[in-house]
Parts: C-alpha cells; structure tokens; sequence
C-alpha cells in the first residue's frame, strides 16, 4: 500500500475494509518469480514496505522467511494484524524505515512504490538492505474496461495522471541500484455487481472523492453489471520489477 506521502494515497485509510475485500491478491506465478529472484526461503529477512492490509504479505509468508510488515495506515495495519499475526508488524514509511542499517536481505513493495517521496525512500531502502540485497516491486495494473465504465469513472481521473511503474526508473537512475529485470502476467477477477463496484470504489481517486459522487457511481455501476448478465470480469496486468543494490 502506500506511506500517505502523496494526498490521494491517504483515502486508502477511509476505505480499509473496502481494499480488503475487494482488492485481488497477486497470481502464484509473478509471486513465484519475484520471491524466487530474492532468494527468499527460510533463514531470509524481507520487509514488506508499504503493506497496506498485506495482499503481498500472505504470500511473502508461505515462503518460510521472516517478513516485517511496514504500514503507516492504521486501519490498513489493524487488518494487517488481525489476519496475518506470523508477519512482524512496525509503523513507519518509506522515508522513515523503523529498522537498523543492513538489517534485511530484501524489500518488496505491492502496489505502493508511486506514492512515495522517491528522493527520500530510495537511499532509506538501501540503507536497511544488506550487501547486494533486492528491491521487488509489484502491481496489479487495470487492464480494459468496458467504455461505459471508463466513461463513468472518467471524472474522477486526476488530470495527467502517470502510470504507476513510470516511476520504476528513479531505481536505477539513483545509482544505488542495478538494472531492473521485467516480467508481466495476466489475469481476471468475475465479480458480481456489489463486488465490482466495491472495487471500482477502492481506487484511491474514487475513494477521495465526495461521498455523494461516490454514492451516484456506485449505483450506476452495480444497474450497469447487472444489465450485463450480473457478472462482469475485471483484468489485469501484474507487472513485477526486481532491481539489485549497487556495490
């Protein structure tokens, strides 16, 4: 999730719950890839920075390694808590990681690396990775939606908004970490008309928006679903980075 460096990111804390449920995990195989090119196995030391409710967390987990959970959301750490106690759970940011020099042997970030303060977060995740440890970043791009969807979101887009990974080159621009290896994967969720308008209203510029805007488009949504049959299938694109820290 995020650190709130950026305004839009602090909505994800008003609609924790929301995120929770309707947000999907990531697929077994781009987990598989990230967790695989860290090295992380039992023995291994691995924040998860900017865990929000700890979608990436859960599978971080199941690979034996010892994760510590950064979240500075309190409702998205209080879910984070309750449904993942194996985790090791801290308050902090990206900016301000709560752990010593040289204290993990890698750091993954789950749909988060854009809201932060990138001149600030970049040396801290360098500071607490070890000798040629790893960053892995992940996300969950929108992939098509139907046109009258995008046209009803479409006035709550902030103008000039960038894609997400459009900041992965600040990785490596930074000269404290290597070149980047890319992998991409597809994949969908069939939602019904509650779980596809829940989702549409977890995204951060939705979320922020007036209660009485989100109210109108959340009903428009679920009448759209169901004149569509009562399902309606949101894809993805899982785009994953892994970048290794300079000598």
């Amino acid at each position: 999730m995020s650190d709130l460096a950026h305004p839009d990111s602090r909505s994800f804390e008003l609609v924790a719950d929301l995120y929770e449920r309707s947000r999907p995990g990531y697929p077994p195989e781009a987990v598989a890839w990230l967790t695989d090119r860290l090295g992380l196995d039992e023995g291994r030391d691995v924040l998860d920075l900017g865990a929000g409710t700890g979608k990436l967390t859960r599978p971080l987990v199941a690979t034996g390694a010892h994760v510590i959970a950064v979240e500075p959301g309190v409702a998205m750490r209080g879910i984070l808590e309750r449904t993942l106690p194996e985790a090791e759970s801290l308050p902090g940011s990206a900016e301000s990681i709560p752990l010593p020099d040289g204290s993990v042997d890698a750091i993954t970030v789950g749909q988060a690396f854009h809201w932060f303060r990138h001149d600030e977060a970049i040396p801290e995740m360098k500071r607490v990775l070890r000798r040629r440890g790893g960053i892995g970043l992940i996300w969950n791009a929108r992939d098509s939606l139907p046109d009258e969807i995008v046209e009803l979101v479409r006035p709550f887009l902030p103008p000039d908004r960038p894609a997400p990974s459009s900041w992965t080159h600040l990785l490596t621009e930074s000269g404290l970490f290597g070149p980047l290896e890319e992998r991409r994967f597809q994949f969908a969720q069939e939602l019904d008309a509650v779980g596809f308008a829940e989702r549409i209203g977890s995204i951060s510029f939705v979320a922020a928006a007036p209660e009485a805007d989100r109210r109108r488009l959340d009903g428009r949504l679920r009448e759209l679903v169901a004149e569509r049959g009562g399902t309606l299938e949101f894809s993805y694109i899982t785009e994953a980075y892994v970048s290794f820290a300079a000598d």
